[in-house]
């Protein structure tokens, strides 16, 4: 079928591109300090990851870095949408009008579409809290509607895996699967800990702690078409 190698190889590239562009984008802010025309850009001595010593939106959005960051996520956002619907044609094909078919189109797709809002909006600077807050409801939108979108799919996916089994990997389904439910159950608990005032709670530094979730969340959640590369079966 088709869309199942178109869904495989793009999957690949949502992956590749996003997963470069942010680490370049913290090299260059960590390394190339000449680059910046506004010294007060640069950062020293992190590696967000661990020690979540920048967020991603700090890496990324100063001059030179957007440079890098936002048309890889204009790109990105086009390849979801190709995704999503990649995998309504598999669906259909294989399970013609399941009742998660219009769910995952639509979460799919909604992502995609809040990506693409908050790279226009990252680096433009308002001091209004309206506008602040519009950010954060977008880049949440984003997480959510990505995540319902993927939970969703690999659930549509385990409810006919047997009409899949000539067609994927068993054991990658179970590894996206668990995934999925991991980033639910850290989103769960999350929201508690980033809605909290100020940056610090108890000793702990929340700021840094933020961060770093950002951080390998996000690594969380890009691997899920990772895995998708790896799911599908190469057609001979």
């Amino acid at each position: 079928m088709n869309s199942i190698e178109k869904t495989r190889s793009i999957s690949i590239w949502i992956f590749v591109v996003p997963f470069v562009a942010v680490n370049v984008c913290l090299l260059l802010v960590t390394q190339f300090h000449s680059l910046f025309p506004n010294q007060e850009d640069i950062i020293h001595n992190t590696f967000p990851y661990f020690d979540g010593g920048a967020s991603i939106s700090r890496t990324a959005r100063p001059y030179p870095s957007w440079l890098v960051f936002k048309p890889a996520m204009f790109l990105t956002s086009y390849l979801l949408i190709k995704y999503w619907l990649f995998n309504k044609d598999i669906i259909k094909y294989f399970e013609n009008g399941h009742k998660n078919l219009k769910k995952i189109v639509f979460f799919g797709i909604a992502s995609a579409v809040a990506l693409t809002v908050h790279s226009i909006f990252l680096g433009i600077k308002f001091d209004n809290d309206l506008y602040k807050l519009f950010r954060r409801v977008i880049m949440l939108s984003f997480i959510v509607f990505e995540i319902v979108a993927q939970a969703y799919l690999v659930a549509t996916f385990w409810s006919f895996k047997e009409k899949l089994k000539d067609h994927i990997n068993p054991i990658v389904l179970n590894l996206k699967i668990i995934l999925v439910s991991i980033l639910i159950i850290v989103a769960v608990i999350s929201i508690p800990i980033v809605s909290l005032p100020g940056d610090e709670f108890f000793g702990i530094q929340l700021k840094f702690l933020k961060h770093a979730l950002e951080w390998d969340y996000f690594i969380g959640v890009i691997t899920f078409y990772l895995l998708t590369f790896f799911m599908w079966k190469k057609l001979n």
